[in-house]
């Protein structure tokens, strides 16, 4: 069934043409990720297929109920069904709820309203990694269509089975989900590579035909200075008409150039590689260490009694659910607070979700420069990976979008004097393109690193080991984020495996006790029976409920 459809759209800001759409068409099974760096218009395309926005020129057509999942918009119902409280939040919308309630609010909101068609604006923002695995399956059971906005590109890989890039104002569609995208992508790279350097190959070869034929002209033989005239014209006729040929091949070959077709030379950006400098390295066997930390606010226990050490050079991503101390324990090491100590020496980078390191008065490159122990040209290599290129490094800081701010900090901080880098969320607002250059970078980084982040894909590409936070303990696993599920995994098949042999048990207790009850011996106290029953029956619910929460 036909959602979606849409001709000769156009959308501007000012006179930038923003969205230039042909043609496009959103069928009942479609699942569209939508692709592009900051600022490329993204939100404005879905804002404009929901009909939330009206295009300049085309026309949009919306057949049947749509949601929307809003970055900076409340939700159309501020209310929910009961059915819809397993992602963990009120039933009624409440300005006051963490900016990851929110946005689990407005996916419940979209998923319980009967809406065929979902236009989801980046639905993972702020939530973490519990809430977007339950986003996932939520919207992978969903019946309609999806058009996602996302950077999480493992997010777009499980759900999407179509990608749009957004880019120039044109949309271009790509079959298979982000990784299929990425390998189509790479295709078009390498045949571009390919047919600029056989482009490149013929105008040369022609030039040289030009070359060598205007030489053949410039060379040939003039008439002998004691050759009668009758003898000269004679001998003239000959070298003429071939200069004549040669000549004309020279202006045949110059046309062939001219009709070539142009291939340009795909972009290309070399590596960086933040060779440290001037920055004194840490010695130190521990970069940072924690002694029988313990933390409380109020009522509510953050660390009991708990424990950590951070070792040199070590690339370690914080993980835990939303509320259980993340962001508290980061504080706390930046502070020194409550046992916690850094080695002497230690120069720390750190980037914070308020961007604070920023000086709204300068432009991108003064901040950059600010307190950059690289030279100019480096930073200038970095900016332009992060897709500031030109001019574009001399806009302020106050016009830029949330998501370039972004990525101004991390080029600051990375190009500042230090040896220990710590990231609390840095990949919120970031897109796709500015998340693979950091973590280039960061692969490439040889100090101590400690990060905060929800994006698993992230995580897996840059950390080496991972720390989480549980039952107010801090728990170092040495070893990349696939080694750490694995081991999760195990974790839960045998636990998987216990509950079961214990349901075994009790179904086998439950039914002897059945059959005392149904046919008491003299023996037989059939109250103490009859409070053995439904005892037996609630342990094994719980146990029932346990086996369901691990699958």
């Amino acid at each position: 069934m036909l959602l979606i459809e849409c001709s000769k759209v156009k959308k501007y800001f000012g006179d930038k043409l923003i969205v230039d759409i042909d043609n496009f068409k959103v069928y009942e099974k479609d699942r569209i990720g939508i692709v592009g760096v900051n600022g490329v218009g993204k939100t404005t395309l879905i804002n404009i297929l929901s009909r939330r926005l009206r295009p300049d020129e085309g026309r949009v057509k919306l057949y049947g109920k749509a949601g929307v999942i809003s970055q900076t918009e409340p939700p159309d119902n501020k209310s929910i069904s009961s059915e819809m409280a397993k992602f963990g939040i009120k039933l009624s919308w409440d300005e006051n709820m963490s900016g990851g309630e929110k946005t689990r609010f407005k996916v419940a909101e979209a998923l319980g309203n009967d809406n065929v068609l979902i236009f989801a604006d980046e639905p993972t923002s702020n939530v973490d990694m519990e809430g977007i695995e339950l986003i996932e399956e939520k919207f992978s059971e969903y019946k309609g269509a999806l058009l996602i906005i996302s950077h999480d590109r493992r997010f777009l890989d499980n759900l999407c089975t179509q990608i749009i890039e957004l880019e120039n104002s044109k949309i271009k569609m790509y079959r298979g989900n982000y990784s299929d995208y990425r390998k189509q992508k790479l295709q078009e790279k390498e045949r571009a590579q390919f047919e600029y350097e056989e482009y490149i190959k013929e105008k040369k070869r022609l030039e040289s035909v030009i070359h060598k034929t205007t030489q053949k002209v410039k060379g040939m033989r003039k008439t002998p200075k004691r050759m009668g005239n009758s003898e000269a014209r004679l001998h003239k006729m000959g070298p003429q008409r071939a200069q004549a040929n040669l000549e004309k091949t020279v202006k045949n070959v110059e046309k062939r150039i001219v009709h070539l077709e142009v291939k340009e030379k795909p972009s290309e950006y070399p590596g960086i590689k933040l060779d440290v400098m001037n920055s004194k390295r840490l010695h130190s066997k521990i970069i940072i260490e924690g002694e029988k930390i313990n933390k409380v606010f109020g009522n509510k226990i953050i660390f009991k009694n708990t424990s950590f050490k951070i070792y040199n050079g070590a690339k370690v991503a914080l993980l835990g659910p939303n509320g259980c101390g993340k962001s508290t324990l980061i504080k706390m090491i930046m502070d020194n607070e409550g046992g916690i100590k850094t080695a002497h020496g230690a120069k720390i980078g750190y980037f914070s979700q308020e961007m604070d390191i920023l000086q709204k008065d300068l432009s991108i490159i003064g901040n950059v420069m600010e307190r950059s122990i690289y030279p100019e040209n480096f930073a200038r290599l970095l900016l332009a990976r992060l897709l500031f290129k030109g001019e574009a490094i001399y806009k302020k800081i106050d016009v830029l979008s949330g998501g370039e701010r972004v990525k101004v900090s991390f080029a600051k901080i990375l190009l500042e004097d230090i040896n220990l880098l710590i990231l609390d969320e840095p990949t919120n607002y970031l897109d796709i393109n500015a998340l693979e250059v950091l973590e280039e970078t960061l692969r490439e980084y040889d100090r101590t690193l400690l990060l905060v982040s929800h994006d698993r894909e992230f995580i897996a590409a840059v950390a080496k080991q991972i720390m989480t936070i549980e039952n107010y303990q801090i728990k170092l696993f040495t070893g990349t984020y696939g080694e750490y599920l694995s081991s999760k995994n195990k974790d839960l098949d045998g636990q998987a495996e216990e509950i079961q042999q214990q349901i075994i048990i009790l179904k086998n207790r439950l039914s002897e006790v059945i059959g005392r009850l149904s046919l008491p011996s003299k023996q037989d106290d059939i109250l103490a029976l009859d409070e053995e029953y439904y005892k037996v029956l609630g342990e094994l619910e719980n146990l029932k409920k346990r086996q369901r929460d691990l699958d």
